[in-house]
């Protein structure tokens, strides 16, 4: 069909649009369609005496032209558009917002994903050199984190108080700071990426490393612990060498081409929401603690900032380092928070009444991630009296 002459089903929707405001064509209608951003008209009957047939633009058609006119232009990226789409709860075709969740997991690339054959040891011996060669390192405390850490140490000192608190020590089986480089952190990472799964050894040192002013880290010792203090969940969520395992080890990017491909709208919708409202909590957290301290008094936020420095840094720490949130990372923080919403669940298949009501202490989780679990947290809820 030409697109210099719309037809009359597309004509309604130059019209709609027009009158909300936007420039449409029938060659954008065109462009938009075969991205799979907009479904075909509906057809109709035929006219008749050779007069052909008509159609009438599918009904999700009128609010998706609205959003397509607001996001879509030159240089936007097909998969950006769709999952801005989405953010608005607009009727984007579910496959074109599955395939912009995968092509999100498709930007997580490690060196050496050109030849995936490789044997996994030989594999990470190869990252390990690439590393160390190129110099690749992690950032682990953004210096945003850094300043409020050392704002809240420098008011504690002048209140006459030793910091980092010493009573900490009593409840870590291993104080002292992580011996991580950041070299060593890309390593890490980059690993957990190849073989999705990490170490009790290394999630504890990853922990002390994201928190390296504190001379002790009770949550990084209660995890290196596992093992000899909870053997028999040990037992039912590590494997040998002590990694962590409650499904199918392989590459953790499979795991999240799984959930783009399987999960359901409505848990997409759930975790996309819910990764929006991590990201304000971090940074409306980080603001309010900043006030404090240009206040010079650290005060609830300060309290609440040190908590999650501990139990919820990984999250805290990863919005404060990207200041910059494209639709892309925004589609893959989702994934990964389903994905860890699910070892959840995992775990509690392995491990029932797994004490799920401590997830509801405060700083304990970013507080967006509680809701998402409050179904665990309340059927194992202790009973009053």
């Amino acid at each position: 069909m030409s697109t210099d002459t719309p037809s009359s089903a597309d004509q309604l929707l130059i019209d709609h649009a027009h009158r909300h405001g936007f420039t449409v064509t029938a060659k954008m209608l065109e462009v938009w369609r075969s991205r799979r951003l907009l479904p075909g008209n509906v057809p109709g009957g035929g006219l008749g005496r050779g007069r052909g047939s008509t159609s009438t633009p599918a009904p999700e058609s009128f609010d998706l032209v609205l959003g397509l006119a607001r996001h879509a232009g030159r240089g936007k990226r097909p998969a950006d558009v769709a999952l801005l789409l989405f953010d608005e709860e607009l009727p984007v075709p579910e496959q074109t917002v599955r395939a912009a969740f995968t092509a999100a997991v498709d930007t997580l690339t490690v060196p050496g994903d050109d030849d995936p054959d490789t044997d996994p040891d030989q594999r990470l011996d190869d990252l390990a050199d690439h590393i160390a060669d190129t110099g690749l390192t992690m950032t682990l405390v953004p210096a945003r984190a850094r300043r409020i850490d050392e704002g809240i140490a420098r008011l504690a000192r002048a209140a006459g108080h030793t910091w980092p608190p010493p009573e900490l020590a009593a409840f870590d089986e291993n104080p002292g700071p992580s011996t991580a480089t950041p070299k060593d952190a890309a390593l890490t990472s980059a690993a957990a990426v190849i073989t999705g799964t990490m170490s009790m050894e290394d999630i504890g040192d990853m922990l002390r490393a994201m928190n390296p002013t504190a001379t002790a880290n009770p949550i990084a010792s209660l995890v290196e612990t596992t093992r000899n203090d909870a053997p028999e969940a040990a037992d039912a969520v590590l494997t040998e060498d002590n990694h962590l395992a409650l499904g199918p080890v392989r590459d953790a990017r499979d795991h999240l081409r799984d959930l783009a491909t399987t999960a359901s709208l409505e848990d997409l919708a759930r975790a996309w929401k819910a990764t929006e409202r991590v990201r304000q909590w971090a940074l409306d957290l980080s603001t309010r603690v900043e006030e404090e301290l240009a206040a010079g008094h650290a005060g609830e936020a300060a309290r609440e900032w040190l908590m999650s420095r501990f139990t919820a840094a990984p999250a805290l720490l990863s919005t404060l380092k990207d200041r910059d949130w494209p639709p892309t990372q925004h589609a893959l923080d989702t994934l990964m928070l389903l994905y860890q919403l699910g070892e959840f669940r995992r775990l509690d298949q392995r491990i029932p009444g797994c004490q799920w009501h401590l997830l509801a202490t405060e700083g304990l989780l970013p507080p967006p991630v509680r809701e998402q679990l409050q179904d665990l947290i309340g059927r194992d809820a202790p009973l009053a009296g």
